[in-house]
């Protein structure tokens, strides 16, 4: 009998934010967070029914708590979570995957129970440290370790990165049966009923939840897959969303026949790195960022999990390949590479980074290798020489965009047709925009791009919008309350700023050497070439299938010629750049 307890927020009314608590297997109970009108999630898409944040406590000898919850729950979750254990005698706290709606508590948990050893991957202790800036006790694990609470509760771990972030691991009880898999096979969709007992109401939300999280990631996907095969599971305990039990054949079925579907119909880059080596994790998560943004997937390789017939196949089949320097003293990796360079055909893109390990193969010699078997340099090679930075993730971003960029350039050329341009075409042609270079600049990143299409949109408060491929590095810096400078270009005097903004700049340099620039109020850099520009502060993003729309109010502006008129941009086609 599955024993269910709703507990509601003091003073918010009912069916906001609520908690549910339910024994859901032997010493095993779920606190489920019920977020029942949240109506958006991550900014990428639109949730229909709310969403749930999913956490499980499981008491052997030893007791491990499986993930925390968003933040907005702390004084509803940690109430509870005391009134049911005294969370001193916690010894795990199991972190599946750091994003914050998941991770939210862990330094309040932590301050109130310091015992607690986090378990988790390499790269998602790198990422608590970075979160929460204080020591704790960590225990790093892989695919096939093992943690033994007693009394049969053996948690084993299975690596599932790049769902739908490096870091993720997804953890077994061999004594219940019982799969804790985080975002892996969730759904935003939040009720009272446990279990999946009704399919069909669940169905479409599990599609979006796939379609957007899990699609760009399809080989990762596959891969997880079989990595669970030996595994008996009885019941998914997910992350976001009811659990799974009735009908697990189904979704797992569902998993694979799309995932199938995707890899043979996307095109993807192969990333391979050293998991745990260095910077390699955290470089790795920047670059297959800044890549997916160009619509292409990334399969992560750990040189560690695969052998050279892998190399081959996946070589063979990707659009492009980014390589992480292993290390030297490893001499199981030198075939490895080997392979690698004799499966990329000329013409293939290649990215190479140094992890910052201290013993990395070198790069230039193997970037001299590329070039002489004709493959195209996506980016320039990015050293690492010193600790991992803001503007270091910045720079593999940009280089992951630059390369997805590319490839995708190639294969518009070759798709794109020869018919002369439709009267449609034409037509949006003529609907002629102003000239305007975006600048910005964030502590150690800045950015700057050329953009066209920009337009008033209330007088009070002075607002404006503007449409940014979703594809552009700087779409990543105009979030909710990001600062920018809109530099308006003048007519007639605008060629020498448009030709340097429009140069390819390799990863890390500075955009505005050579231009004359100050700072403005709120940081950016002002163009001192620019007719007029404005401060300004995004204040929403509204999203269309390949741009977002930002809108933003401005602060501060001036003329700089008040004879000066704006230049005007004209295309001969409205279906591309």
């Amino acid at each position: 009998m599955v024993a269910l307890t709703d507990v509601h927020l003091p003073m918010v009314p009912p069916g906001r934010l609520s908690l549910q608590v339910a024994e859901i297997a032997a010493h095993s109970t779920t606190f489920r967070c019920q977020d029942w009108d949240r109506d958006r999630f991550d900014i990428e898409f639109e949730l229909r029914n709310g969403t749930t944040y999913n956490s499980f406590l499981v008491r052997g000898d030893r007791t491990a708590l499986i993930d925390t919850t968003h933040a907005k729950f702390r004084d509803l979750y940690l109430a509870e979570l005391q009134r049911r254990i005294d969370v001193t005698t916690i010894d795990y706290l199991v972190v599946n995957h750091t994003e914050p709606d998941h991770s939210g508590l862990v330094a309040d948990l932590l301050a109130l129970a310091p015992q607690i050893t986090v378990v988790g991957t390499k790269v998602a202790i790198q990422f608590l440290q970075n979160q929460i800036h204080r020591p704790f006790a960590a225990q790093i694990v892989k695919s096939g370790d093992h943690l033994d609470l007693g009394q049969g509760h053996e948690l084993a771990f299975i690596s599932a990165p790049n769902l739908h972030w490096p870091d993720t691991m997804l953890t077994y009880d061999q004594g219940t049966h019982v799969l804790y898999t985080c975002d892996v096979l969730g759904m935003h969709y939040c009720d009272d009923t446990l279990y999946d007992e009704a399919p069909r109401l669940l169905e479409p939300d599990f599609q979006l939840y796939y379609d957007c999280l899990m699609a760009p990631n399809a080989r990762s996907v596959l891969a997880a897959l079989k990595r669970l095969e030996p595994f008996t599971i009885q019941q998914v305990a997910t992350g976001h969303g009811p659990l799974l039990q009735h009908h697990l054949v189904d979704w797992f079925h569902y998993y694979r026949e799309w995932s199938e579907a995707q890899a043979e119909k996307t095109p993807f880059v192969a990333l391979f790195y050293t998991r745990g080596y260095g910077h390699s994790d955290q470089m790795a998560l920047a670059l297959g960022r800044g890549m997916m943004k160009t619509g292409l997937a990334v399969e992560a390789v750990d040189y560690l999990e695969v052998d050279t017939a892998i190399v081959r196949e996946l070589v063979d089949s990707a659009a492009g390949v980014v390589v992480g320097m292993p290390p030297q003293d490893r001499p199981e990796f030198a075939p490895l590479l080997s392979t690698l360079l004799a499966a990329a055909r000329p013409g293939q893109a290649i990215g190479l980074f140094e992890t910052g390990g201290g013993q990395d193969e070198p790069i230039f010699p193997l970037r001299n290798r590329c070039t002489a078997l004709g493959l195209t340099l996506g980016f320039e090679p990015i050293l690492m020489k010193t600790d991992a930075t803001p503007a270091i993730d910045k720079r593999c971003e940009t280089a992951g965009l630059d390369l997805g960029q590319a490839i995708q350039a190639r294969a518009a050329a070759k798709s794109r047709p020869t018919e002369p341009l439709t009267g449609l075409d034409q037509a949006l042609g003529r609907l002629s925009t102003g000239l305007y270079l975006l600048t910005t600049q964030q502590g150690e990143v800045g950015g700057a791009m050329l953009a066209s299409w920009v337009m008033r949109t209330s007088p009070q408060p002075p607002g404006l919008a503007l449409a940014i491929a979703k594809d552009r590095a700087m779409a990543s810096l105009l979030q909710w309350g990001d600062t920018f400078v809109l530099n308006v270009l003048e007519e007639g005097q605008n060629q020498r700023l448009i030709k340097h903004f429009l140069k390819r700049f390799p990863p890390g340099v500075d955009r505005f050497e050579g231009i004359a620039t100050r700072r403005a109020t709120n940081g950016s850099p002002i163009l001192a070439e620019a007719l007029a520009y404005l401060e300004c502060t995004v204040t929403h993003r509204l999203e269309t299938p390949d741009h977002w729309i930002v809108c933003a109010t401005a602060q501060a502006g001036r003329v700089a010629n008040p004879n000066g008129r704006t230049a005007i941009h004209h295309r001969t086609s409205g279906s591309h750049y």
